[in-house]
């Protein structure tokens, strides 16, 4: 059906995953749901793969058994949003989430290239809505790692939410996520080497 100009349909996730189910994208198209709208995803460069590996590497070391780390996998994040962050850490085995996305990662990252006012307003904001406790930028260009604290609501921002505690490390840094409390790991090795 033809929409008039300047209409747009609201999306939710079950219409998200019914579309996926008949096959309305190609395989690996760059599609996300947030906040009912069918968003694209930044292309991915070598620098931008190769960090995701590295991050999900010094993830898995540090998190260990009990938990997996997700690398461009939806989370359910709310009715109107199905996300697919580069990385996401969550309770449990693969296995466990053969019938449904997981829908409360303990932490979630997403590698910013040419992304970072994405990562940071809007995709912040909806994982600020959902709760999420803690959300990590990986600034490529910069080589830091930007930690996104305490979800709260704020009015002045066109979503309505954001982290309100926002520290940014350097590859000298240590880091230590919330769900692991003591445990520390160097921002280095969440980061890939300096271009040359």
């Amino acid at each position: 059906m033809a929409y008039p100009f300047g209409y747009t349909r609201g999306w939710t996730r079950a219409d998200y995953d019914r579309l996926i189910a008949e096959g309305a994208f190609d395989h690996g198209e760059p599609v996300e749901l947030l906040g009912g709208e069918l968003i694209a995803r930044e292309p991915q460069g070598s620098y931008h793969v190769t960090t995701i590996a590295l991050a999900a590497h010094a993830l898995e070391r540090a998190f260990g058994p009990g938990w997996t780390v997700r690398q461009q996998a939806p989370i359910a994040l709310d009715d109107e949003s199905e996300p697919e962050p580069d990385l996401a850490v969550v309770r449990g085995e693969p296995i466990d989430f053969l019938d449904g996305h997981p829908a409360r990662p303990a932490l979630v990252v997403e590698v910013a290239e040419t992304s970072l006012k994405l990562d940071r307003d809007f995709k912040g904001a909806f994982y600020a809505r959902a709760g999420l406790p803690e959300y990590w930028i990986i600034n490529v260009r910069a080589r830091s790692l930007e930690v996104h604290r305490a979800p709260g609501s704020d009015p002045t921002r066109s979503i309505g939410w954001r982290y309100r505690e926002i520290v940014v490390l350097g590859p000298a840094d240590q880091v230590t996520p919330l769900a692991l409390g003591a445990h520390s790991i160097a921002v280095a090795d969440l980061l890939p080497p300096p271009r040359p």
